[in-house]
Parts: structure tokens; sequence; C-alpha cells
């Protein structure tokens, strides 16, 4: 059996934050010096594993144990943040991996043991989330992200090349064949800490649909153009946010303007142009279907109404993912182990994870810990440290009965 050491995690985390962290937040943005720091120092933590390391050409990080059986067990999840972020998001899905490899040192595992950390899995720079997993599993399309810039004017295939990453050849970073998938993270939302659970199985990720929407009006004087006669690209914009705050109401699901950019942007001009970014998330296929079909009406009738040109584009798409039964199962007992819960919780994921992309064509699963006041992607991201302790415990056991599973007779 693995020798885990669940307190060294905790206080990885703690040096971690030390090092990318401060009062702002997490400095661990994708492709940047910082996220590059922040790796060299992961790379040190392996060093105390008996793992080889090496990385894909998209950029993922991989360290190997051989096992006695050549089935793959993969742990992971990603050291990159968004801007002013946590000290959780992510990271504790790493360093429990690494737990998982450093609880092997000086032994075999029953399994052949991987460790991932997922390039870019944020994509708060560039917009597209879950670059390096969807390049490894083969669904990221260059051509759809090449004319994608941060908000500096950095294009996409730039900020790759700094880095040593050919966009062209991202795809060939091909996925092992893997016999199980484990993941643990945070929440990010408040259902577990409302219910009093520190920790929950996974049973699979929210699709997302994500566009901008450019809203292209007239610009006249602030003073002297009387409101009717007005085609302010601005406030058809917030018609439209409000139409699709509605719309995930209705239906179930959650949308979200996040940026919004108006020009010319001066108080004493009507805005003749705003673009807006669209973020829509449900569970099930007929439910983004049907928020992005009202969007779109309320997009064309807003744009009649206020006599304002609309453009879509498409951002991004990635369908509702169910994790693996069989793996979801042994999540939950593991929970129940750890927790003395008869009746584990199984919740599904409104927050986008790597896992989803692994999932769409391997065995995969989740555990949450649970999250202070439902708050990530904020300096104020937390988790009480016991229930921490309690999700790190919950992962390992899932990853003894994962291993048990797969090399059983």
């Amino acid at each position: 059996m693995p020798d885990f050491d669940w307190e060294r995690p905790l206080k990885d985390l703690h040096e971690l934050a030390e090092l990318t962290g401060g009062p702002d937040g997490a400095r661990r943005l994708a492709w940047s010096e910082d996220w590059r720091g922040a790796r060299e120092w992961l790379l040190g933590k392996l060093a105390e594993t008996d793992a080889t390391v090496e990385r894909d050409v998209a950029g993922n990080l991989w360290a190997t144990i051989p096992g006695e059986r050549d089935e793959i067990v993969v742990v992971g999840s990603h050291i990159d943040a968004v801007p002013h972020g946590g000290w959780l998001d992510g990271c504790l899905g790493i360093l429990a991996a690494v737990e998982v490899l450093r609880a092997h040192k000086g032994s075999t595992p029953a399994v052949t043991l991987k460790l991932v950390d997922w390039a870019d899995e944020e994509g708060a720079r560039f917009g597209r989330s879950l670059l390096g997993s969807s390049a490894a599993a083969g669904t990221l399309d260059p051509e759809a992200v090449r004319g994608l810039k941060d908000n500096q004017g950095i294009a996409l295939p730039d900020a790759l090349k700094e880095n040593g990453i050919d966009l062209d050849t991202m795809g060939a970073a091909e996925l092992p064949e893997i016999a199980a998938y484990l993941e643990l993270h945070i929440e990010q939302g408040p259902r577990l800490e409302e219910a009093g659970k520190p920790a929950a199985a996974v049973i699979g990720c929210f699709g997302v649909e994500r566009h901008s929407i450019t809203f292209t009006g007239k610009a006249s004087h602030a003073g002297s153009t009387p409101m009717n006669l007005r085609h302010d690209a601005f406030l058809s914009a917030a018609r439209f946010g409000l139409a699709a705050r509605e719309s995930a109401i209705e239906r179930g699901g959650v949308a979200t303007v996040g940026t919004v950019t108006a020009d010319p942007g001066i108080p004493t001009i009507i805005n003749r142009v705003c673009e807006v970014t669209l973020d829509q998330r449900a569970f099930t296929p007929q439910q983004l279907v049907d928020m992005l079909a009202d969007v779109k009406a309320a997009a064309a009738r807003i744009g009649d109404e206020e006599g304002v040109e609309v453009e879509w584009k498409r951002i991004w798409q990635i369908d509702p993912i169910p994790f693996d039964a069989r793996l979801v199962d042994l999540a939950a007992q593991a929970v129940g182990e750890i927790t003395g819960d008869e009746d584990p919780p199984r919740l599904p994921s409104g927050a986008l994870h790597d896992a989803a992309e692994v999932a769409r064509r391997y065995p995969t699963v989740m555990v949450f810990s649970s999250s202070t006041n439902g708050v990530s992607h904020s300096p104020l991201e937390d988790t009480p440290e016991d229930d921490l302790r309690i999700a790190l415990r919950a992962y390992g056991r899932l990853y003894e009965l994962t291993a048990g599973m797969i090399s059983a007779p």
C-alpha cells in the first residue's frame, strides 16, 4: 500500500502561495514568466519522487512511474491560475497527485502511474479553456484559436512560441491509453458548504457555449441626441445581458457576460460599438440548445428595436460530459469511507476541468472539496484545512480503490 502523508500537500500549497501569490491573489497566468516559475518549482517537488519527467508538444507536463502492470492510472490537474485567483484552484489537484507519486518512492505501484500538469486549463489569457488537454484529446482546432489575442494584443501563437510550443503541432500530444483519470479539485461553488459536507464525488461537467457578440449602432452627441433617436450599442448589449440571465434562470443553467468593451468609450458620446462575451453552461445538451436559441432570438429582437447590427462569433463549445459510472461509484465509496457518510454527495461540476476532455475518451472521475462561501477565482478563495485533509484522504483512497479494481485478477 502507498505510504501517504497528506500534510505534505498542505505544506506545498502554502509554499506555492508564498512563491506565486500575495494580497492580490495568484500569479500563475498560463504562458507567463510566473507560470514558468511555478512549473520549475513543481519540477523540484517531482524530483522527490522516482518519476521520469517530460513535456509533450502541447506543453503538458508528464511524470511517470512504471508499475507492475502496464495499465495506466493518471493523476493530476493544472498549476496555471486566473489573474488574482486563489491558492487552491488547480494546484490542490496537482499537489495531491505529487503526493500519490511520493508515496510510491522506493516501491513499484500496482499499475503504471502518471501525473499530468495540463497547460492552460483556465484559458484566462486568450479565452480558450482546456487548451493543453484538448490538444492531447484531439479536439483542438488550431484555426479556431489562431486569431486569439490577449489584452496586450499578443497573439496566442506568439505566446506559445515564447514557451517553445508550435500551435500547428500541438495536436501531436496524443493521450496514452488510460485505464483511469483521477482529479481532485475544490468545488468552486457553495453546495458542499451549505450541506455541511467536506467532500463529494463528481458525476460530470457542465457543457459550455461561449460566444463574442458585437453590437454596432451609431455614435452621436450625448447631450443633443433625443433618447428616441439613439442607436446605443452599449444599451443594446445591456438588454441582451439581462435576456441571457432570464433564459438561464428559466432553463436551469447559468449565463455570464464576462467582458464588455465599448467604443468610443467617452462620457459625451453614445457608444457606436459594444462587444461582449457570453458564457452559457448547463448539464444537459438540450438545456444548452434552448439557452442559445433564447439569446440569439433576444439579440435579433433587440437589434431590431434599437436599430443596431448584431454579429456573433463562437469562441468555444463543449458538450456536457458525464463521468465514468464505475469510477463515480468508487469516488463516492472513497468519500464515504473517509467521512463515515452512508450517502456521500454526488455533484455535477458547473466549472470546467481538464477531466472533461479526458472523459471524452477514457474513464474519468473527480473528487471535490468544499469551498468557503462558494468563492473561487478570487484572492478570497479558501477551504478549511480539515476539509482539505478529508478530501485529500478521499482522493488517496480513490486511487487505491481504482488501482485495486484495475489490477484485480
